[in-house]
């Protein structure tokens, strides 16, 4: 199937590791030009190489940080002045930190909102209007199934990314005239750095080993078992295309059927 891809220009948020990077290559496999960025530039530059060599596509991309309006609109204007416009925009940021409600300070709350929500209303503020001006944009949230079905000590988490989902259902009413598509994914248990970063903790909280906590989650899920980054990236990637073209304002699980919240 031919995604319509080539010659865009996709602009993939902290895409060093895990999901953003999985993304990134899915879009670049399709002959997108890619961008990425993250705070780490060691890290984001290692994979800029790994996605080129992958694909043989162009990547660039950008030390910035998410929760910094200046980073993101010095990114943007540096974009838009070589490449002309901005087609594709996957809003990702690392997750939350994990913590019960007795455990996190108001300047947790603070700077999630920054990270999770603020980032992606100012990255899409950005590059919205060279979008209008040539009536074709796609814009993905990635998300998580926390949205649709809170994680006990995911407070954060649970907390914010319900206030993107909003706003992009808004928003999403506000711009399909113009061809520019908003939506969600929610990933839910994916073989990320994170999730391994969490389920280490609980391992470490219940005295037990990772492969039991990874166990269990498994038993949890309908398809008995863990994500892949790359399920995940290929709904985006999809969502990203000329294929998508009737799709806006939804919350798409990628979850294995754990979640049941129809948000």
């Amino acid at each position: 199937m031919d995604l319509g891809l080539n010659n865009k220009i996709a602009l993939v948020t902290a895409a060093s590791q895990g999901l953003g990077k999985a993304t990134a290559l899915s879009i670049a496999n399709e002959g997108a030009t890619v961008i990425i960025c993250s705070r780490d530039k060691e890290k984001i530059s290692k994979s800029a190489r790994d996605i080129k060599e992958q694909t043989g596509s162009e990547i660039y991309f950008f030390q910035t940080d998410l929760s910094n309006k200046e980073d993101i609109n010095k990114m943007v204007e540096d974009i838009i002045k070589k490449h002309g416009r901005v087609d594709i925009l996957v809003n990702n940021t690392g997750g939350p930190k994990a913590g019960f409600f007795d455990e996190i300070s108001d300047d947790d709350w603070v700077s999630t909102f920054e990270s999770t929500f603020l980032s992606a209303v100012r990255l899409t503020r950005a590059v919205l209007p060279s979008m209008k001006r040539n009536k074709w944009g796609r814009i993905i949230n990635i998300s998580s199934v926390s949205a649709k079905q809170p994680i006990d000590n995911l407070m954060l988490s649970n907390g914010v990314r319900m206030s993107v989902h909003g706003w992009a259902k808004t928003l999403s009413n506000q711009i399909a005239s113009d061809n520019i598509l908003i939506n969600n994914v929610c990933p839910g248990f994916t073989k990320t750095e994170r999730v391994e970063g969490l389920v280490s903790m609980q391992a470490k909280e219940l005295d037990v080993t990772e492969e039991q906590v990874v166990d269990t989650i498994s038993n949890n899920i309908p398809a008995k078992r863990v994500g892949k980054p790359e399920e995940l990236a290929d709904l985006v990637t999809f969502l990203a295309s000329e294929k998508s073209s009737y799709i806006t304002g939804q919350s798409i699980a990628v979850d294995g059927g754990v979640s049941s919240l129809p948000i």
